[in-house]
């Protein structure tokens, strides 16, 4: 009987192989979609075959679609599709990793919360809610809860839900709040009385999504966009109770590489308009009690002179690359702002980058960054005593949290690593004592002493030593059989931090090594780190990530065969710098909402963050510049050799990079690669550049890409 049961099991597990070797070979059967050839010249002689899938917001948001929208959203459609078909055979890995990370989150939870001018504010979610709900308490938390709004119930019958920039009056009485439910980050601000529950105003369409209040209780001031660059134009200010339409212009930044926008002081005293570019910021303020009066000029706009402020007392702190490239605290006299008035406070350090402030009554906190990693110093004011907080890890993110109240000896911080879940702290500036308040709940079950972290480096091709933030799990061999994930990005100065992850478990349980490239142009080293990763050094970005992926072979970690690259945005620029470089290294790519057109997209001030990112990638007018990005532009540097297998994702109302950067470089990939690797493009129809909203369905689209990843390593379950 034993036989025969073994038999059965045998036959079975036999059939179920058989089963999935036909549904692959139906799947490769298929063949992929074939884009339409239509040639564009372009300036400098470049020929476009794609071009024809660019459409307008009118064509895409359009009831009648035109010839053009429809031929573009059926070629998408058939990508869909054919994605679908070639995946068919994960979809069951697809659920078993779905239902693996959802079941790790922990349904049921609530925000550490915090004090604000007499309330208790905190974020919960209930069990299966997709969206939070935002609370407070007044005077204790054992006080009565007041829903503040439960997106929950203003999701329903939308496809995309995002709510942003829940700003109260300082009487506590009034709710401003944006909601975006088309994904073009063009924000509707609502305004909600607290003690009647209602709406009391229309509605201001087009705006940023931040309101910051006055102290009157009555006028808020909000950001504009340009309808067309969807850059922040104008500073507006609103009395609550009249029509928008009427509301005054405060502030025009008219300079197209500059963005704005306004925020209020620690201290509640000033309103502050800022204006930034690349290079350069600029400040207006007017005391918060007097919205109605004329904003004044904080210092005159310089290029290349970068800084922030904040207030205390009677003086503005000023964080500022005045001669000094890593950054310096200048302190002034809140009657007299001009850079000729401003004092050192904490001095220049090279091998330091100074990040940020909080400023307390007694104490200075400093956020720096040095060697890959965030820092956190705290100056006594009184005795000028300094110390670090130590964390004994070799990799690790620190930062501020909600630090509202200036008269307190706690410092509330956030605290995470590639092994330790997301974690709350009050930390005594005097007794230096730490309380855990909340630590990221793992549900299931998680050991953070079965991971192992490590902070490696490569050495790139100039002789620069590259930082790797890495974990897997412990027992794991060096033997270089391991499936492994380099990720990166390195660019705006932007540094991607080692941090816990409950859906990067799926991978490290089933035997991945996790690596994070520290590449040139983010700022973990400090800013020189960026200088080098942009404009005529960008190629520095790509040749170091290759370096990187080169070392983590040498060192044994994995092979060509078993490594696997991910990037998105401008990291997925990356991903088609490097497999147009050094396609022989990977096994897979993910490249998610992928900036691969460059010249074109730079030539075209008419589409949103062209003009604001001429000090980052060049301006293709300078001939100079044009030459160089040409260059790396994956778009246009596609040519005839075999790729590694690539899955492509975008968002149609994606407003940063436009939905036909991703979908012309497949089209293209497809036409001149000479591999039979998958290649595969997902258009997200709903969404935009963040991708899917919601606590659970975003796990949809992770679930898939992993099952990708996991399949051409070999892993079926």
């Amino acid at each position: 009987m034993k036989a025969i049961k073994l038999i059965g099991l045998v036959w079975v597990a036999f059939a179920l192989v058989q089963c999935q070797k036909k549904a692959e070979q139906s799947e490769s059967a298929v063949k992929p979609p074939v884009a339409d050839k239509e040639a564009k010249e372009l300036t400098g002689n470049r020929i476009d075959n794609y071009y024809w899938m660019k459409l307008s917001d009118e064509q895409k948001n359009a009831t009648q679609k035109d010839e053009q929208t429809q031929k573009v959203v059926n070629y998408l459609t058939a990508e869909n599709d054919y994605l679908k078909t070639n995946l068919k055979h994960t979809e069951g890995l697809q659920k078993k990793v779905y239902d693996e990370i959802i079941g790790r989150i922990k349904q049921t939870d609530e925000s550490v919360p915090y004090k604000d001018n007499g309330y208790w504010y905190y974020t919960r979610f209930e069990q299966g809610a997709e969206y939070p709900i935002y609370c407070r308490k007044k005077g204790t938390l054992q006080g009565i809860e007041e829903i503040l709004l439960n997106v929950n119930d203003m999701a329903k019958g939308h496809s995309y839900y995002s709510i942003t920039g829940l700003s109260v009056s300082e009487d506590n009485n009034l709710l401003a709040y944006a909601e975006d439910s088309v994904s073009r980050r063009r924000y509707t601000v609502y305004v909600k009385d607290l003690r009647t529950g209602k709406l009391v105003e229309e509605p201001v369409p087009n705006t940023e999504g931040q309101v910051t209040w006055a102290n009157d209780n009555k006028t808020y001031f909000y950001t504009k966009k340009d309808s067309a660059t969807l850059r922040s134009r104008w500073i507006i200010k609103h009395k609550v109770g009249t029509t928008y339409k009427s509301d005054p212009v405060v502030s025009e930044e008219k300079d197209e590489t500059f963005y704005t926008g306004i925020y209020k002081t620690k201290s509640n005293k000033f309103l502050v308009i800022w204006a930034g570019s690349t290079l350069t910021n600029h400040y207006q303020i007017l005391d918060a009690n007097t919205p109605d009066g004329k904003f004044k000029e904080f210092n005159p706009r310089e290029r290349g002179l970068e800084y922030s402020i904040d207030h205390y007392g009677d003086k503005f702190y000023v964080v500022t690359n005045l001669e000094a490239r890593n950054f310096r605290l200048m302190e002034t006299p809140d009657t007299k702002t001009a850079k000729a008035n401003w004092k050192e406070k904490i001095a220049h350090r090279k091998d330091t980058l100074l990040q940020s402030i909080e400023i307390f009554k007694n104490h200075l906190v400093l956020s720096e960054r040095a060697q890959a990693n965030t820092l956190m110093r705290i100056i006594n004011q009184k005795t000028n005593e300094t110390h670090y907080l130590n964390f004994g890890e070799p990799a690790y993110t620190i930062y501020p949290s909600i630090n509202l109240d200036f008269d307190t000896e706690l410092l509330r911080y956030g605290y995470t690593s590639m092994t330790t879940p997301n974690s709350t702290y009050d930390y005594n500036m005097n007794t230096k004592q730490r309380t855990l308040l909340k630590q990221q709940e793992v549900v299931g079950g998680y050991k953070s002493e079965e991971y192992q972290t490590e902070r490696i480096w490569a050495e790139a091709t100039d002789g620069t030593k590259i930082p790797m933030s890495i974990v897997y799990k412990k027992g794991l061999q060096k033997n270089g059989n391991n499936p492994t994930m380099l990720y990166g990005y390195g660019s705006y100065g932007a540094s991607m931090d080692p941090t816990f992850s409950i859906t990067r478990l799926s991978l490290l349980n089933r035997g991945f090594v996790y690596a994070i490239a520290h590449i040139r142009g983010g700022q973990e080293m400090g800013r020189q780190w960026y200088e080098d990763g942009k404009l005529f050094k960008k190629k520095n970005t790509f040749t170091d990530f290759i370096n990187c992926a080169e070392f983590l072979i040498e060192e044994k970690y994995t092979q060509p065969e078993k490594l696997f690259a991910t990037g998105g945005s401008a990291g997925g620029l990356l991903m088609g710098a490097v497999v147009n470089m050094r396609p022989d290294l990977f096994k897979g790519v993910i490249a998610a909402v992928p900036f691969v057109d460059v010249i074109t997209t730079m030539q075209d001030e008419s589409i949103p963050l062209t003009t604001g990112e001429f000090d980052e990638w060049g301006n293709p007018k300078d001939p100079e510049s044009y030459m160089y990005m040409l260059e790396y532009s994956p778009y246009d540097q596609v040519k005839p050799q075999n790729y590694p297998n690539m899955l492509v994702t975008t968002g149609f109302h994606d407003s940063q990079v436009q939905y036909w950067e991703p979908a012309k470089w497949v089209a293209k990939l497809r036409a001149m690669k000479t591999d039979n690797n998958k290649l595969l493009l997902r258009t997200n129809m709903e969404t935009g550049h963040g991708g899917t909203t919601g606590r659970f369905k975003r796990y949809e689209e992770i679930s898939q890409e992993y099952a990708f990843v996991l399949d051409l390593a070999g892993i079926k379950e």
